[in-house]
Parts: structure tokens; sequence; C-alpha cells
């Protein structure tokens, strides 16, 4: 059996990866704050951000640590569809759990409806993302973590959820986001501790792209989208401020009049 090392740069890959889930959280929630005080299009809009920010970050944390993953006998390498299909996933599972929350009209069993949804669509790219791995060897899992990591994921994005609908001040959605990071990053060392390898020494070329030639490009293209994401966040009006400075131009317009 090969020896696992999940953090072979030390605490640099863990660290950053929940900096990555805290920064798609807070955004996530911060857009779904924007879109529940809209209506139509604009309700739309901010919906499908908040969902590629959460499901960004979800997927970018989970492969900046996977960046730190070893097994000692063997090189590892990355199939490149699949690891492109878990971005997919993870982007489709969390629109639906936004949307479900952000259009109906029975907040709990939406709330519900869409942490299931989202938990097992997180979990669902989380594994997609290990079979795309590549080995001298196979991989096996014990069933009693795999289980865990599924029902932390299901009650992250459930509370995920539930802070969208209910938490509105920044510092509420930036601790919320924090506990958040917490939550996912958990779910997917708990999804880890599930791995166990059986190392077969071969001479043979794996197929794949190493983390560096694909995962790292890609996780960084991603990240500066979510800060990009955020400063657009940031700068964009509030509905509250949109009102104000409505308001503040009536009595002038009345006045030019």
């Amino acid at each position: 059996m090969g020896h696992l090392d999940h953090a072979a740069f030390g605490w640099l890959t863990p660290a950053l990866s929940y900096v990555m889930a805290c920064i798609g959280a807070a955004l996530g929630l911060r857009c779904t704050v924007r879109a529940l005080a809209t209506t139509g299009r604009s309700r739309r809009n901010w919906l499908l951000t908040a969902a590629s920010a959460i499901g960004t970050g979800i997927w970018t944390m989970h492969f900046v640590a996977m960046l730190g993953f070893r097994v000692s006998g063997t090189d590892i390498r990355y199939d490149v569809p699949l690891t492109i299909l878990s971005l997919v996933v993870a982007m489709v599972v969390v629109s639906a759990g936004v949307f479900v929350v952000g259009h109906s009209r029975d907040r709990n069993r939406a709330l519900l409806l869409g942490g299931l949804t989202t938990g097992l669509g997180v979990a669902s790219m989380h594994y997609l993302g290990m079979a795309a791995v590549r080995l001298h060897g196979g991989v096996t899992y014990a069933p009693v973590f795999v289980g865990l990591s599924v029902l932390i994921a299901v009650v992250a994005a459930t509370a995920a959820l539930w802070a969208a609908l209910n938490i509105k001040s920044p510092l509420a959605v930036t601790l919320a986001s924090l506990v958040m990071g917490a939550a996912v990053s958990s779910m997917h060392y708990t999804g880890m501790f599930a791995v166990k390898v059986h190392v077969t020494p071969s001479g043979e070329v794996l197929p794949g792209a190493t983390a560096m030639q694909f995962i790292f490009p890609l996780a960084v293209g991603l990240g500066s989208f979510l800060f990009l994401t955020c400063a657009f966040v940031a700068l964009s009006p509030t509905a509250g401020e949109r009102e104000a400075s409505a308001s503040a131009q009536r009595p002038v317009q009345g006045i030019a009049g």
C-alpha cells in the first residue's frame, strides 16, 4: 500500500484551499442577498453570479488541495475530460440549489431540497475529481468516511443556503463564509481520508496531465475570476443605495422643472 501525503507542501495547500472556499462562499452569499432584493432578470443574473462563485470556489478548493496530494511509489496524473466534467457538475448542481431557493415561495421546502441537491452535487464533484486521478495501482475507499463526507456536504450546503436566506449584514456574511469554508474543507479531507491506494510499480507512462500542467493554471484562472467577481460585487450599488440615489435626485428634478 502506498503512503498517502495530503499536504506535500505543508500547510500551504490546505490554507490556500480554505481561503478559496471562503471567498467563493462569501461571494455566493453576497450575490444571493442582492438577488433576493431584486426581481426579474436582475434576480436571475445575481443568482447565476452566486452559483458561479460558489461552484468555482468549491472546485478550486478541491483541486488546490489536490496539488498537495502525493502517493509514494507512483506518479499522479489527471484525466482532463473528467476533471472538466467535475467543474461542470459543481456549477450545475450549485445553480440548481441556488435557483430553487431564490425562486421558491416555500422557503423551508426549498431549503431542504436545495441543500440535498447541492450537497450531493458537491460530493459528486469531489468523487468525480478523484475518479480523474491516474496512478500505478488501484484506489479503494472506506465506506464510513465516504458516507460521512457526503453527510458533511449536505449539511454544509443546507447551512449555506440557509445563510443566504437569513443573513444580510456584511459582517454576518463574513462569519458565515468562514464557517462554510471550514465545512467544505472538512468534507474534502474527510473524503480524502477514505482513500486507500494499492501501488503496483510500473515503468509505463501514465495518461493524462500532471497537476502543474493542467490543474494549477486552471485553478489560478478560476481564482482570478473569483477575485474579479469580488471587485464587481463590492463596486456594484445595493438596492438600498440605488433607492437612496433615486430619492436624492427626485427633489432636484422637481426644482429644475
